[in-house]
């Protein structure tokens, strides 16, 4: 029987979670998660534990932060003033914004806090400073 090694497409269930339990994603709900390693689609941790496992495989993997989205970057913070959002936004923590870059590409910004006058983004992934906690069910090897 075949096991992965490394560049195959691969057919697979997972679902997520966080150090406390919660669930963050899932694909048990909808279609399996199709994806050809070694892309760059998948976070590092998530390839390298889907090495060596086999079709009908069930096996649960912790990320550690490093080999998932990373530390939280400071710099990653930003200030802008109330008066460059648009009028019809009443900024709340937590809320999602989209920051239109030059060539045109969009980043996804999370409002970290709301003072008076301005507000602060967050440009780091939402899990960015988490170990992450997967289990897997490997359903095909292509």
């Amino acid at each position: 029987m075949s096991q992965v090694q490394g560049n195959e497409t691969v057919k697979l269930h997972y679902t997520g979670k966080l150090n406390d339990g919660q669930v963050f994603d899932s694909s048990a709900q909808r279609e399996p998660l199709e994806v050809t390693l070694g892309e760059g689609r998948l976070i590092p941790g998530f390839e390298k534990g889907l090495v060596d496992m086999k079709v009908n495989d069930k096996k649960t993997i912790t990320i550690p932060k490093e080999e998932a989205y990373g530390e939280v970057q400071k710099e990653l913070f930003q200030k802008i003033p109330s008066e460059n959002l648009p009028q019809d936004i009443k900024p709340e923590v937590g809320m999602g914004l989209v920051s239109k870059n030059p060539d045109g590409s969009e980043r996804q910004l999370r409002i970290a806090d709301v003072k008076d006058g301005f507000i602060i983004v967050d440009a780091n992934h939402p899990l960015a400073g988490q170990d992450l906690t997967f289990e897997l069910e490997l359903l095909e090897i292509k």
